[in-house]
């Protein structure tokens, strides 16, 4: 379940894109967020892969979708 907007810790979409553009916020965030999702699958793919093309991913899914990528649900 996602509410729109509102991705890193129930945070607000500026927050959150701001976050998301910085790389090492955006790798930490999307990871810890997703763990805490129950998602562990996601989580680690975002902690072991998240400084490279889910880090340019989430910037754009944030100014075109107003959210982080969610590539994998489980």
């Amino acid at each position: 379940m996602h509410r729109l907007g509102k991705d890193y810790f129930d945070l607000s979409y500026n927050l959150s894109l701001i976050l998301a553009i910085i790389p090492f916020t955006s790798w930490l965030c999307g990871a810890v967020t997703r763990f805490a999702e129950g998602k562990i699958v996601a989580g680690l793919v975002r902690f072991l892969f998240g400084f490279s093309i889910v880090w340019f991913l989430d910037i754009v899914y944030m100014v075109c979708h107003k959210r982080i990528l969610r590539l994998i649900d489980f």
